[in-house]
């Protein structure tokens, strides 16, 4: 009685079957990337909106990945957690205050020679201008007054890069008090604070989390202690050739390379110009090329020896994504890009990785002590996982 009604087809309208698989392949495959990027695109975002919380956060777990293994020492010595947790953050606290004192008196020992040094070579380099291509005192003069005004050097200026000044100072100042109380609360309750983390994942992949993010922690605190060795490596090298070329100084320069050298790849360079421009004063054109061959010659023996066969083993990171982590890390976010980068690559590689290849169910060390708290013994993460 009733006929049933058909919808016409559009020969238009595609079919899955009609799609090449390569295709529907590639599709599913991009918009998996396009929403992980959107993800990383705003928790980067976020950071560098909260940049004056997350870098001292940053620097606190660093410092914890630095003395964790000392207050894990003292820990297995039966020496109370808070105690040792306090021993490590005043002796942390006394060798940066006894580095800074020693550079600073340095300094200031050799500055009036460094003034008076300085101004001599300014003085060479003027009469070595006007004789090489004929230039009076004065022309070379109006030339230096006219590149200085170019700046409005004004009251307001003044007043503007003082305000500039006290407000990064004090940036500084609140960041490294957060850092300092981070970096106590780590060590004293490291474990706990990363239970409750790890409580905010679906229950059924906390297991994994822990166990992967134990894994990257292992790798940072590795990478923390094999940088102390390349920082010192860099700091000798620098040193010991100006020390042979018997340049003022030694020691600051060298103390400035080992802190400079916490950045790969370029810290030890940056910081050992510095090297350079005191032999430039001091010494002369020649003393000076001597002291930049061997900034490189060290440079050359970190990246092409000590990044691959130490650093390249303990992050296991290869040394070209080392060289891409800290321009991104510095494209990104400056100086603390470049400091943080590589740890964050070496953490999300061993933590990809271990998720990826399911090591957590046959690894017995899944349930060991997690972040910031190496070497502690709590119980095992199922008995205090939050219900």
């Amino acid at each position: 009685m009733f006929r049933r009604l058909r919808t016409p087809v559009d020969s238009t309208t595609l079919r899955p079957d009609d799609v090449p698989r390569g295709m529907r392949i590639a599709g599913a495959y991009s918009w998996r990337l396009l929403a992980i990027a959107g993800v990383v695109a705003v928790v980067i975002f976020l950071v560098m909106q909260l940049s004056l919380l997350v870098i001292p956060v940053f620097v606190g777990v660093l410092l914890a990945a630095l003395l964790g293994p000392f207050v894990s020492w003292m820990r297995r010595r039966r020496v109370p957690n808070g105690l040792a947790a306090t021993i490590g953050l005043l002796t942390l606290l006394g060798v940066v205050t006894a580095l800074v004192w020693l550079v600073v008196s340095q300094v200031r020992s050799g500055l009036a020679d460094l003034q008076e040094r300085s101004a001599e070579r300014f003085d060479e380099l003027l009469s070595w201008a006007a004789t090489t291509f004929g230039l009076s005192q004065s022309d070379i003069q109006a030339s230096i007054d006219e590149f200085f005004g170019q700046f409005d050097l004004t009251d307001d200026w003044f007043v503007n890069g003082a305000l500039r000044i006290g407000s990064t100072a004090t940036e500084i100042l609140t960041g490294a008090v957060l850092a300092l109380f981070a970096l106590l609360f780590f060590l004293l309750d490291g474990r706990r604070i990363w239970l409750f983390v790890v409580g905010l994942f679906p229950r059924t992949a906390r297991e994994a989390v822990d166990g992967a993010a134990s894994a990257g922690w292992r790798t940072v605190t590795e990478f923390a202690k094999v940088q102390i060795f390349v920082a010192f490596v860099d700091a000798l090298g620098i040193g010991l050739v100006a020390l042979a070329l018997q340049l003022p100084l030694v020691l600051p320069i060298a103390v400035a390379v080992f802190l400079g050298s916490f950045v790969p790849i370029v810290g030890a360079v940056v910081t050992g110009s510095l090297a350079v421009v005191v032999a430039l004063i001091y010494a002369g054109p020649l003393p000076a090329l001597i002291m930049l061959a061997g900034v490189l010659l060290v440079q050359q023996i970190e990246g092409n020896v000590l990044q691959p066969l130490v650093m390249g083993s303990a992050i296991k990171v290869h040394p070209l994504a080392v060289v891409l982590a800290v321009a991104a890390g510095g494209f990104l976010a400056g100086i603390p890009g470049t400091l943080f980068a590589v740890p964050i690559v070496a953490f999300l590689n061993v933590f990809v990785r271990y998720i990826a290849t399911g090591a957590w169910r046959a690894d017995p060390a899944a349930l060991a002590p997690g972040p910031l708290t190496p070497g502690a013994s709590p119980p095992p993460l199922a008995d205090k996982r939050p219900r």
